[in-house]
């Protein structure tokens, strides 16, 4: 296989990964409305290594967001990654401030 094969290939997958990306439903306290995005644990193993913690190998450090639009999660603007959970690195906990009056 040569490596433009190997490469759509590999983008193939990485889609089908993407599609399979689970987003919790919201939930609320007094300031923050928060949600948890679920990643298949094949497309974890191809987000690049510099999204990883250097202290925690295998867990993601926490994201900007130009950098978990780049693995595949899709929410609307606001949404700020805040918080890694090293038992499960696939899990990545988001929040967004709710608009006080």
């Amino acid at each position: 296989m040569d490596a433009k094969s190997k490469q759509a290939q590999q983008q193939q997958r990485f889609q089908e990964y993407v599609e399979k990306i689970h987003y919790s439903d919201r939930y609320s306290d007094d300031f923050y409305e928060y949600r948890h995005v679920i990643l298949p644990r094949p497309l974890l193993k191809m987000v690049p290594r510099s999204y990883f913690s250097d202290s925690t190998p295998g867990v993601l450090r926490l994201l900007a967001e130009e950098e978990w639009r780049s693995i595949g999660i899709s929410q609307s603007p606001g949404w700020v990654h805040y918080e890694v959970h090293a038992p499960e690195p696939h899990v990545l906990l988001f929040r967004r401030e709710i608009a006080q009056d």
